[in-house]
């Protein structure tokens, strides 16, 4: 449990002072309310916003979203953005084992009413075309000379073999493909982990997930984003799987030797760091962009094969159906970044751990169809909740844009196996509408709903703090668990 003593800003804004620990170069700054707060107290995240502090270049604070909790190096739920021309540097621990783990929310012309009576079908079938579990192996495979390919062309090399168009790309964070990856600076034991991997969902908390929108809270935002009361929505949540995990496991080893080198004092190992501009904070940067243009790639496969369930079931294509990407955005990831510094541009590395890019309107990085409205910002629930679509705002520079990215654990997931009866809560799902299928009874219990905080709660803090706008609010009715 945390004993940190933090000062209330506001509402919504707790510091963590400079002077909590001797070597912290910034204050810790943490997004959340009295109800939140006593949460976040239950572990040691606040601790490791304070150690984060620590890194050379680290600029204004080191931040912490309303869904942080105990990660690796990291809170997860950590934002911190490093000056390179100050020796800024970048942190595996930063990023986090599953590279690009995001979300992706598709919207579709079906009203409840069309697929009340067909949810059962729809997961039945969405379990049997989509790969999911420990280890799982998809059917969209790739020989080592297009895995290059893919690592450098991300979610293009999925539409370029079919399995997407061209919008897709405009409707993905870096268009599916974040430039300067190098297949040079991946191991061959990450090859050999996703070579069979494409197109698959994985384990944990990833799932893809059927929703009902159940509340709209900006009327004019929903109506430019075709959306409506009683819509069917649909959300793939998924990363870079074995192959990202073993980028980061491969680069944190490594790194844990330039803290000597350089000179560079954290307390806590996991924070094993390089500058930037050095050999090893580049060859890590462009294993990590490999990593997230593989996830960007596999949701896309994702939702080429979620689409081609859907067309089963209603014998319609999947145009028809109105099945277009509103946005797909990366959770963790390390992007190089403009940002004005007291009067000067700076490119910053700005890591994002377990939150999500959240820029205004107007910002160049958008494509011309969110230029007015900001960028789409997709929050998850657990699997008996809610989830929001957001926009970002420009309150959120405070942030460098950035923002939460779901609800947040409250309990390991062995704690959550003790304290959870898997007939209890299927049945009290189903109560609620909703019909689950896992390929094992753990990931359920594990994923139970109170294991997370309360995704309303998360999501009220960031759009009362001004760092993301809500727009609407999902309720799920069929759910597919890894």
């Amino acid at each position: 449990m945390s004993e940190i003593h933090l000062e209330k800003i506001d509402d919504y804004r707790w510091r963590i002072p400079k002077s909590y620990k001797p070597g912290m170069r910034v204050p810790g700054l943490i997004y959340a309310d009295e109800k939140l707060l006593k949460d976040i107290h239950q572990d040691k995240a606040p601790e490791q916003v304070a150690n984060v502090a620590f890194l050379p270049g680290i600029v204004d604070y080191s931040l912490a979203m309303p869904d942080i909790h105990w990660g690796y190096g990291f809170p997860i739920g950590g934002v911190a953005a490093t000056d390179i021309e100050e020796g800024g540097v970048v942190s595996p621990g930063g990023v986090g084992f599953d590279i690009n783990c995001g979300i992706r929310l598709i919207r579709t012309d079906l009203r409840y009413e069309d697929i009340k009576d067909k949810i059962s079908d729809l997961v039945y079938a969405l379990f049997n075309g989509v790969p999911a579990g420990v280890g799982s192996k998809g059917d969209i495979r790739v020989s080592p000379k297009e895995e290059k390919e893919l690592l450098v062309k991300g979610a293009k090399w999925a539409v370029a073999q079919g399995y997407g168009t061209q919008e897709d790309l405009e409707c993905t964070e870096e268009n599916g493909a974040i430039s300067g990856a190098d297949p040079e600076a991946v191991s061959g034991r990450a090859y050999e982990r996703g070579k069979a991997q494409s197109g698959t969902l994985g384990s944990g908390n990833h799932f893809l997930e059927v929703q009902v929108i159940d509340q709209l809270f900006d009327a004019e935002l929903c109506d430019t984003f075709g959306l409506d009361l009683g819509q069917v929505t649909i959300m793939i949540h998924s990363g870079s799987r074995g192959f990202g995990y073993q980028v980061c496991e491969d680069y944190v080893k490594n790194m844990v030797h330039c803290l000597q080198k350089y000179n560079i004092n954290v307390p806590d190992r996991q924070l094993a760091c390089a500058p930037v501009d050095s050999p090893e904070g580049k060859a890590y940067l462009s294993a990590m962009r490999c990593a997230a243009n593989y996830a960007w790639a596999n949701r896309q496969c994702l939702m080429h094969l979620t689409r081609l369930a859907f067309e089963k079931v209603f014998a319609s294509s999947w145009q028809k159906l109105g099945m277009f990407l509103i946005y797909d955005v990366a959770h963790n990831i390390a992007k190089i970044e403009k940002y004005n510094i007291k009067g000067k541009e700076k490119n910053l590395c700005v890591h994002r751990k377990g939150a999500t890019r959240a820029f205004p309107p107007h910002h160049p990085a958008l494509p011309e169809r969110y230029k007015k409205t900001g960028q789409p910002v997709i929050i998850p629930g657990d699997m008996g909740r809610n989830s929001y679509l957001l926009t970002g705002t420009e309150k959120a520079v405070e942030t460098f844009y950035s923002t939460c990215h779901g609800a947040g654990r409250v309990k390991s997931r062995t704690a959550s196996t003790k304290s959870t009866n898997l007939n209890v809560l299927l049945k009290d799902l189903q109560s609620k509408g909703i019909i689950v299928k896992a390929s094992g009874r753990g990931t359920i219990v594990e994923e139970a709903p109170s294991a997370y905080k309360d995704v309303n709660d998360v999501v009220n803090v960031v759009h009362n703090a001004g760092i993301s706008r809500r727009v609407c609010r999902m309720r799920p009715v069929g759910v597919i668990k890894g």
